[in-house]
């Protein structure tokens, strides 16, 4: 995605060889277009796939959640980092976050999953894989099916993506990143 590439190149601030900092258009000031842009290109990679339901996490997710949704006409349910007092019967797991190297228990309330929903999970980075791991373990518990994963920055130097693929999950990744080596941000054709 060709927008999307060159933000990160002309925006993207490289902090270490693992760390990408994209604040200024994905994950704290969010641009629309390229979110609309990313919508649709979702919606192209899994035509066909009869969607019911997209699932995120909080917070980066969302804004990617809700144009993946639009583009497919299905509602978002973003797991919480938190239940709330108001939440009775929920999907829970517990996600070990790299960024901020902590543990989160995410929930979902039952009444927004079942065995009917056909889901795409997706994020904002994939690195190792936790984020996505925990919500295909909340998708199966509510006996619902995962028809695929949409990141929006995969860091191919990681092992989340590898582990996906193996694991035969249809994984699209709109940018994969190589290497950040030297504050090169490499791409992978």
């Amino acid at each position: 995605m060709e927008l999307l590439k060159s933000l990160i190149v002309s925006q993207g601030d490289v902090k270490n060889s693992a760390l990408l900092k994209v604040d200024s258009f994905l994950n704290h000031q969010i641009d629309p277009v390229l979110m609309y842009e990313i919508g649709q290109e979702l919606k192209r990679r899994f035509a066909g796939e009869k969607i019911t339901k997209v699932l995120t996490i909080e917070a980066s997710g969302i804004a990617i959640g809700i144009m993946a949704a639009y583009a497919f006409n299905v509602p978002l349910v973003f797991a919480k980092k938190k239940k709330p007092s108001t939440m009775n019967d929920s999907y829970n797991v517990t996600v070990h976050s790299f960024t901020k190297d902590t543990d989160y228990n995410i929930t979902v309330s039952k009444e927004f999953l079942n065995e009917r929903d056909r889901v795409l999970i997706v994020d904002d980075f994939l690195a190792m894989g936790n984020a996505v791991i925990g919500l295909k373990e909340i998708v199966e518990t509510a006996g619902a099916e995962v028809v695929g994963v949409g990141i929006v920055i995969e860091k191919g130097f990681q092992k989340g993506g590898d582990m996906l693929r193996e694991q035969g999950i249809k994984l699209e990744s709109l940018a994969i990143i190589d290497s950040l080596e030297g504050n090169k941000i490499t791409f992978r054709d």
